[in-house]
């Protein structure tokens, strides 16, 4: 059982990527980001985090955890999230993504190496 602070994540982006494809999924996952960053920035900012976090049910979550969220997808270390960044992120916290992601490459190669 998850405490209080733990959050609990369920991972529905695959069942996301069966239903609209790759391109629907990646069409989803920039309208998040749009939901979420600052207009006039059009980045994710702590801001528009804190301030938006409630449509993604998230409005308990402090502020040490919001930043926490940005840190972890802020790749440039500038303290905000742009469009890339968020979907990286998103990516990386979806395991089933990840291991698909992860055959397609080790399939790729394997299909490069056997053209050699």
């Amino acid at each position: 059982m998850a405490s209080r602070s733990d959050i609990v994540f369920e991972d529905f982006f695959p069942s996301m990527v069966e239903k609209l494809g790759e391109e629907g999924f990646i069409n989803e996952l920039c309208n998040g980001f749009r939901l979420l960053m600052d207009g006039e920035k059009k980045e994710i900012t702590f801001e528009s985090l804190k301030k938006n976090s409630a449509v993604l049910g998230l409005q308990d979550l402090n502020d040490d955890e919001l930043m926490c969220m940005v840190r972890e997808g802020d790749l440039d270390g500038n303290g905000s999230l742009n469009q890339m960044e968020f979907c990286v992120l998103m990516f990386r916290l979806s395991p089933e993504l990840m291991k698909r992601s992860k055959r397609l490459v080790i399939e790729a190669v394997m299909k490069e190496l056997e053209g050699l």
